[in-house]
């Protein structure tokens, strides 16, 4: 049984930090990602890593903003989000794919509760 577990959102002013964490039970995958859904929007990609290692992947709106990084040990991966902008309301998902390199929602198998980031001007 697998099961993420995503924490860390909350109410930030623009141009503040928030970290969330998702805690993986089960297994390892190859790719572990962080995706986005506001209202009325469909739910877009944000970032991806591996367990074993490579190249963080972002989208191009949050790159030099936001950076994942994980910790083995613990199964859980984190996303640091800087200079947060009021377009990066939503709530966030992590999620956990046996591909590599994925960036597609419907690539990915499981998925965590969601927790919600609200970013006020």
């Amino acid at each position: 049984q697998v099961q993420l577990v995503e924490s860390g959102g909350g109410l930030v002013q623009a141009g503040g930090s928030l970290r969330l964490s998702c805690a993986a039970s089960g297994r390892a995958f190859r790719s572990m990602g962080w995706f986005r859904q506001a209202p009325g929007k469909e739910r877009e990609f944000v970032a991806r890593d591996s367990w074993s290692g490579g190249v963080p992947d972002y989208a191009d709106s949050v790159k030099g903003r936001f950076s994942i990084s994980r910790d083995n040990a613990k199964y859980t991966m984190y996303l640091q989000m800087n200079s947060l902008k009021p377009e990066d309301t939503a709530v966030y998902y992590c999620a956990a794919s046996p591909g590599a390199f994925v960036r597609l929602a419907s690539q990915y198998d499981y998925w965590g509760q969601g927790t919600q980031v609200t970013v006020s001007s």
